[in-house]
């Protein structure tokens, strides 16, 4: 169970974090927060959870952090935090794109820690300037694409490097949503209009945001990596400057002998539609299907055989999901636990780099590698919906 861990990890001191945004209003910010919580491996003390230092002690004192820990910028935070005796090992960067690379870059260099919220960037040179420092530092770098943690994904990553499904040929990717379906930015939605604001987005919009998700699936449970791709993007609706909806062909590199294909879609003018992430993969013996609504599930269809329904924990799963799973059969787990178990493979790596012990190969978080194929992705996109859907390499 991943709530109980090792006894060695059971005994650790609890990682000290910091934060940087997630004040007052912010969704995502007490999102990380509780994951962090979920399995008591992390203590929230300091943070830049705001723009002014009056507005960041003000969300301290709701979280209970002391005021001279709350921060007017991330750079001060960085600067005194790495001075400290008992500072920050960890940071969580929680704000709008724009701010991920000068945020990261101030811990990275102080080798604190950094777990940050996808995408990478805004930009694909912020985020080749990152994989740079990130892979100069001698701190961590984690990436909260969250559905990688979900047990039945990793169940079915798994089936797939078995060779359940044989050599894969097909790849689906569906992430539809409805909230933007109409202009909620221009009537003082603070997450609409970040989110379709390309000096605070980046170039995607429905691409960046929920695309990247459905395409880091994808990927993660095949294991294909993307050559090519031919994307039409949309901004449906009138004056918005980024687009709202994309269908995207992919081209894989061979691998096993075989050249798989894919489909992407993602939309966020989709009525009907609150959070509808779904992959299926089919290959030479068979098919899997995950829907993130249902997430406990897993359906496996081997060619020529009936459809099966693994369940978490339940017959059929094996040691990939159970390693990831807290309750018994039975009981769902979902969004919150999904998004811990990624802190809590965080706090694995960061407990043996604590150590100077080597990270069990077993621990499985997305990296600055993720995050910069998922900015190729979105740049990718743009580049072919501006050429009408023209092939491009990534």
């Amino acid at each position: 169970m991943a709530i109980e861990g090792s006894t060695t990890e059971a005994r650790q001191r609890r990682i000290r974090l910091g934060m940087v945004g997630g004040g007052a209003g912010a969704f995502i910010g007490a999102v990380h927060r509780i994951a962090a919580r979920l399995d008591d491996q992390f203590e929230l003390v300091a943070g830049a959870l705001s723009s002014t230092p009056e507005k960041s002690v003000a969300s301290g004192r709701e979280l209970g952090l002391d005021p001279q820990r709350c921060y007017g910028s991330f750079k001060e935070m960085a600067i005194r935090e790495a001075k400290l005796k008992n500072g920050i090992e960890a940071v969580a960067i929680v704000t709008p794109n724009h701010v991920h690379y000068e945020a990261a870059k101030e811990f990275l260099k102080r080798g604190i820690h950094v777990i940050c919220d996808k995408p990478l960037t805004s930009t694909l040179g912020d985020a080749r300037k990152l994989k740079k420092l990130a892979d100069e530092s001698e701190a961590l770098f984690v990436l909260t694409h969250n559905y990688t943690g979900y047990p039945m994904v990793r169940q079915a990553r798994q089936m797939v490097k078995n060779g359940d499904l044989g050599a894969i040929r097909l790849v689906q990717m569906e992430y539809p949503q409805d909230w933007l379906t109409e202009a909620v930015e221009q009537s003082g939605s603070k997450q609409a209009e970040w989110r379709t604001d390309p000096a605070r987005s980046g170039a995607g919009g429905s691409t960046g945001d929920i695309g990247t998700h459905a395409y880091n699936l994808g990927c993660f449970v095949s294991g294909l990596e993307l050559e090519e791709l031919s994307a039409d993007l949309d901004s449906f609706v009138p004056g918005r400057k980024l687009d709202d909806n994309a269908h995207v062909m992919m081209r894989f590199k061979e691998k096993d002998g075989a050249r798989a294909k894919g489909m992407l879609w993602c939309s966020q003018v989709a009525p009907g539609n609150e959070n509808g992430l779904k992959v299926r993969v089919f290959g030479t013996k068979g098919g899997l299907e995950w829907v993130q609504a249902d997430p406990n599930y897993l359906w496996y269809t081997p060619f020529g055989e009936p459809k099966r329904l693994l369940t978490r924990n339940g017959a059929g799963s094996d040691a990939a999901a159970a390693r990831v799973s807290r309750v018994p059969p039975g009981h769902p787990e979902g969004y919150l636990e999904g998004f811990a178990n990624i802190y809590a493979e965080a706090a694995r790596a960061i407990f043996a780099r604590r150590n100077g012990e080597k990270v069990d190969p077993a621990v499985v978080y997305p990296t600055i590698d993720d995050g910069l194929k998922g900015m190729l992705f979105v740049d990718a996109c743009v580049q072919s919906s501006k050429k009408n859907g023209a092939w491009v390499k990534v």
